[in-house]
């Protein structure tokens, strides 16, 4: 892929997309990380003379349809005060695709894409429009890398020229490192809520990892298939065929999946629930797993300490609440204690690390989500294989 860094930006107009889509409670942004990842990208492209036009999409509007509660106003303001300049937040209307472009050195904050008609169809001519606002078209939003859109995908084909931002380029090589040449052992830690949305990277990981540490719904429905009591707990029962499955893979190719011995239990998901340990054979009809437990916490610990490289995705327990919150936090201080090349990728498993300050401890913090997940198990990513297309030049 060719390189913002190989590009000339000076003087250039460059629409750079990233991805903004922070989360909101009424027009108030509650985590920043997505805009500050960005902001190296933006700054070093502002430094460079580009004449910038920023692209974003944030939450699902109804295709087509200008929704005012998705707005990107209040990410422009964010913008404009990181930045120290002021930011003008343009709506899509048809004078827009005429505006003139700012001045070497200064930007402009495009509407939320998704308002366009065509962009999550990855419509052709929305994508040659979008390609007419430039010279250079950076795509710099991993997170968005495995949906083919007109913003993500399309416009890389049709811009004149196309390139990767080194923010999409530092996600790529630090997950290759990881797949294709890790220091031995790699340890994988995977939570969730469902093992049939995972099936398919737990079978990626099997193929790479020495060891795999998996919580949440996903272990309740493993523990579920092998015969243990998991009362209330969330957990597929109807999987327990593709789990047993799963488990009997794993054992013929010798990758250790290592079992709690003891979970922690409470009988509401709610911050006041009592929590009790219990032997993971003693769960009763009307508790939930909500974490696992002392003596499980002290394996894994052994387990991680031996790891070269570390892959997290997902915490193991509910860590919004205290009681239930101790599985998650020694995996998560075991892992920058370690010493092991460390990634870690999902909007709770990176709430976990900012809630015990641990962020800057890790080696590569990811913002991506699903391409997260696609890139890990092998899927190519069309944002990333039309930027292989259009390869190392115009």
């Amino acid at each position: 892929m060719r390189r913002m860094a190989d590009c000339e930006l000076r003087g250039r107009v460059v629409l750079l997309r990233e991805d903004l889509n922070v989360p909101m409670d009424g027009g108030r942004i509650t985590n920043t990380r997505r805009i500050e990842a960005a902001l190296s990208t933006i700054r070093e492209a502002l430094g460079a003379g580009a004449r910038l036009r920023l692209l974003s999409h944030l939450g699902r509007p109804q295709a087509g349809q200008s929704d005012p509660a998705l707005s990107l106003a209040p990410v422009a303001a964010y913008l404009s005060q990181a930045l120290d300049r002021p930011v003008p937040l343009l709506p899509w209307t048809e004078a827009v695709w005429r505006e003139p472009p700012p001045e070497a050195g200064e930007l402009v904050l495009h509407e939320n894409i998704r308002f366009l008609p065509g962009e999550r169809e990855d419509d052709p001519e929305l994508a040659t429009r979008l390609a007419g606002l430039c010279e250079l078209f950076v795509m710099d939003a991993f997170a968005t890398a495995h949906r083919a859109e007109a913003s993500t995908h399309g416009v890389i084909l049709k811009a004149p020229e196309a390139c990767a931002g080194p923010l999409l380029i530092r996600e790529v090589e630090a997950l290759t490192r990881i797949i294709e040449a890790p220091e031995r052992p790699l340890v994988a830690i995977i939570g969730g809520a469902k093992i049939s949305t995972k099936i398919d990277l737990l079978n990626a990981l099997l193929d790479r990892v020495d060891g795999l540490i998996l919580g949440g719904g996903i272990l309740n429905t493993l523990l579920y298939a092998q015969g243990f009591p998991v009362g209330q707990s969330l957990c597929e029962h109807d999987a327990a065929d593709q789990a047993r499955n799963f488990l009997a893979v794993a054992q013929a190719r010798g990758k250790e999946i290592p079992m709690p011995v003891d979970v922690v239990v409470g009988h509401l998901p709610m911050p006041t629930s009592e929590a009790d340990v219990r032997p993971i054979d003693k769960v009763a009809s009307d508790e939930w797993i909500f974490d696992i437990g002392p003596r499980t916490i002290a394996r894994y610990r052994a387990l991680l300490s031996q790891a070269k490289t570390l892959l997290w995705n997902g915490p193991v327990g509910v860590f919004e609440y205290d009681q239930f919150a101790q599985g998650t936090e020694a995996i998560a201080r075991a892992m920058v204690q370690s010493g092991a090349y460390t990634v870690v990728g999902g909007g709770d498993s990176l709430a976990a690390l900012d809630r015990w300050g641990l962020a800057d401890r890790v080696s590569y913090c990811s913002t991506a989500g699903g391409a997260f997940i696609e890139f890990v198990e092998g899927r190519p990513l069309p944002a990333l294989e039309a930027l292989r297309e259009r390869g190392g030049g115009p």
